[in-house]
């Protein structure tokens, strides 16, 4: 029998019960901004890229060094972080808390997902960007690779419960699993989320199903 069989079998057994002992990497995922090469041509400047800060923990993306600042009629909020690389729709990934802030009324979707999206200003030093309808609270999820996903005995798409393992005990439920062979392992919740559940660095969950 090899790993890949054994792999398999222990996946069933754990699906078979509804839970894994094993557990999840929980990160809070701070406000950002996603922009595509045209609106960081037209906020920074023609021929203008995202300049790399440091690396994140999902491979190939990065906190860039530009920042912006979001404006609506109701107020602003400043020195918000822009991720890269570069993406084919704008995007900007707020907490409630963020949006009543702001006044805007978000819906919560999974990232790429800008059905009902928000409107919000982006401003930097140098222009305007009208981003409308890319404004949205992204639902909690988890990443992971095709191995990953047969040792804790799940699909992509597939909705779990997850128990964060913190000195506030919370459980999130319909989270979605996101399996690509380019993620690394890591649930994924706001910051109004992290600090329901007390989250700290290397913070995990149990996932359940």
């Amino acid at each position: 029998m090899n790993e890949n069989e054994i792999r398999e079998i222990v996946g069933k057994v754990l699906a078979s019960i509804g839970t894994c002992s094993a557990p999840v990497p929980i990160e809070s995922s701070a406000r950002h901004v996603h922009l595509t090469t045209e609106a960081v041509e037209l906020l920074f400047g023609k021929g203008a890229r995202l300049t790399k800060k440091r690396d994140l923990s999902q491979p190939g993306e990065f906190l860039s060094e530009q920042r912006l600042k979001l404006v609506t009629a109701k107020g602003e909020i400043a020195n918000v972080a822009v991720l890269g690389p570069e993406r084919k729709a704008v995007q900007v990934e707020l907490s409630m808390t963020d949006c009543r802030q702001l006044g805007i009324k978000a819906p919560v979707n999974l990232s790429g997902d800008l059905n009902n999206a928000g409107s919000v200003y982006l401003v930097s030093e140098n222009a305007v960007y009208d981003a409308k309808n890319s404004v949205i609270v992204a639902q909690n999820h988890i990443h992971m690779t095709p191995d990953d996903a047969q040792k804790y005995g799940v699909k992509d798409g597939q909705c779990v419960h997850v128990r964060a393992n913190t000195a506030r005990p919370v459980t999130f439920d319909n989270v979605i699993i996101r399996v690509n062979p380019n993620f690394a392992l890591a649930m994924h919740i706001d910051f109004d989320e992290a600090n329901a559940c007390c989250l700290e660095k290397d913070s995990t969950g149990t996932l359940s199903f």
